[in-house]
């Protein structure tokens, strides 16, 4: 039996596992704890204590869950069909999920932020043992008891039997110290039962029914701020939402879709309308349900994103959300929006900045023009509308650095009519005032934030020079710093016929007043990415 798997598709399963509201049939699938029997338990045999083998030992997130189940198929021919995959997603992320706290340190990888580098502090050996593979999240992102990782550990050497004998394994006794050591070390770091999961089972699920006020920002995209309503549907903690975004350059976007929530917290969201294609939505809300954060991104390019913060709108409650633009050049006047919800009163944008005129003024979003004084000192101030405080607005003199971000960047090549589409690199160019002591670069570096800038590329070094990198690898867009690599596949115009890969300098150039101030940062475009799991 061939197993064919669209690695797109997977990850839009994954990311809106549960997917969604009233799609699940009745009967059956309503009913996870019996499809957990009827399609596990042939293998996984029931406890004396209650529970399946193996699974009953193991906590995960709705995508460790949707994995798992996905595996199955694959490896051992389980077809569950998506109605039910999606329940039991669902039962099995309420009963058998993390904590808020015990995800916080990795919801990097939840969100599927490009560019991370790790910082793996537990275990000095944890990134050569199990970090070279995948990500070292996606362990961090489960809870299991010492015998399960040991047991988890055999798995895969049995799958992978090429585990022990690579770069990083056949220096050492890598089984021995697998399942001794590793498999303890992990059985401390992330136990099965913790006093923070239990707290949280007692915890009630919110119900995020209603209007949501939310800012968001990203590299290409900018700031945007808009309101999002849910409405509860037939399906457990299910929602229809809609959402309508507006962009700093003006332009409005209206999508509509359906969410889910799971373990109380993890917000999952599918919405289609956009320019661009769907959009996904990865975050939490906290324990009240009245605030919520994360990540949205495009479905079929999610290199393609931004951090967004929500705020339910009740009556009696105000808050200010973002300030946009969030900076104001000292001896300059300019127009200031400031967003939020339940908004009313006069405005302050803190010492040396004086509010010239309220251009308008309503719940959700105040504008301003307003003066920095010549002399005013460089820093961030509290913005208030009302006594409501919230989100800051940096006065600076001169911006005497910019720094690119990433500072180191992966792009993709792709396509060339193959199943993997390029992954582009998108960069911003961030504003910073030298500080106190007058000199760019150093540790009381003032951030102001990013700016409009002109994008350029340059080979990294003589090797990328030598090799014409900046010709074949791809293109960068002047003026929204996105870069589209180049078509995958052999390039008979490379040496050797070699594919289009690179090693190139982004280079983004602000106008600070007519002087050219300019950073850089790498990028590498490398090749596809076969094996790409909702967590990495």
């Amino acid at each position: 039996m061939t197993l064919t798997l669209s690695v797109r598709s997977f990850l839009v399963a994954a990311t809106a596992a549960g997917a969604w509201a009233g799609l699940a049939s009745p009967s059956f699938a309503e009913d996870p704890e019996a499809i957990l029997e009827a399609r596990c338990g042939a293998c996984h045999s029931e406890e004396e204590g209650g529970g399946l083998s193996r699974i009953y030992h193991q906590r995960k997130t709705p995508e460790g869950w949707l994995m798992t189940i996905v595996r199955m198929g694959i490896m051992h021919g389980v077809e569950v069909p998506p109605d039910e995959r999606r329940a039991l997603v669902k039962y099995l992320a309420d009963s058998q999920g993390l904590a808020p706290s015990e995800t916080e340190k990795y919801r990097y990888a939840l969100e599927r932020r490009p560019n991370v580098i790790e910082s793996l502090d537990f275990d000095e050996d944890y990134p050569y043992m199990c970090g070279r593979c995948h990500s070292g999240a996606r362990g961090a992102l489960q809870r299991r008891t010492t015998e399960e990782w040991r047991l988890h550990v055999h798995f895969h050497l049995g799958q992978w039997p090429t585990t022990e004998y690579q770069f990083f394994g056949r220096d050492r006794e890598w089984f021995k110290i697998a399942t001794t050591e590793t498999a303890e070390m992990l059985g401390k770091q992330f136990p099965f039962e913790t006093a923070a999961w239990s707290d949280w089972q007692a915890h009630e699920d919110p119900d995020l029914s209603g209007t949501w006020r939310f800012v968001g920002h990203g590299a290409a995209m900018g700031s945007y701020e808009g309101t999002a309503d849910l409405k509860a549907t037939d399906g457990e903690d299910q929602y229809a939402m809609s959402l309508t975004a507006r962009y700093a350059d003006g332009t409005e976007e209206v999508l509509v879709g359906s969410a889910i929530l799971y373990t109380g917290y993890e917000f999952r969201a599918r919405l289609s309308g956009g320019e661009g294609g769907d959009m996904l939505m990865i975050g939490t809300v906290d324990e009240n349900g009245n605030m919520g954060s994360g990540r949205a991104m495009l479905a079929d390019a999610d290199e393609i994103g931004s951090d967004y913060q929500a705020v339910r709108v009740a009556s009696g409650t105000a808050a200010v959300l973002a300030v946009e633009p969030p900076f104001l050049k000292a001896g300059s006047k300019g127009t200031i929006s400031i967003y939020g919800t339940g908004l009313s009163g006069d405005v302050s944008l803190g010492d040396g900045v004086t509010v010239v005129e309220v251009v308008s003024s309503e719940p959700g979003t105040v504008t301003v023009v307003a003066e920095a004084g010549a002399d005013a000192m460089e820093g961030p101030r509290t913005v208030s509308v009302g006594g409501t405080d919230g989100g800051a607005l940096t006065v600076y003199q001169n911006v005497d650095q910019v720094r690119v971000e990433p500072a180191f960047g992966i792009a993709r090549v792709g396509g060339a009519g193959g199943p993997i589409d390029r992954v582009k690199a998108t960069f911003e160019a961030v504003a910073y005032a030298a500080g106190a002591d007058g000199e760019a670069g150093t540790e009381d570096d003032l951030r102001i934030g990013p700016m409009d800038a002109a994008w350029a590329l340059k080979p990294f070094d003589e090797v990328a020079a030598e090799l014409d990198d900046t010709k074949f690898a791809g293109t960068m867009d002047p003026k929204l710093g996105v870069f589209t690599p180049a078509a995958a596949g052999l390039n008979p115009e490379r040496p050797f016929s070699t594919n289009n890969a690179g090693n190139l300098t982004v280079v983004g150039t602000v106008d600070d007043g007519g002087t050219a101030v300019s950073g850089e940062g790498q990028l590498i475009v490398t090749v596809q990415r076969w094996n790409d799991p909702p967590i990495r």
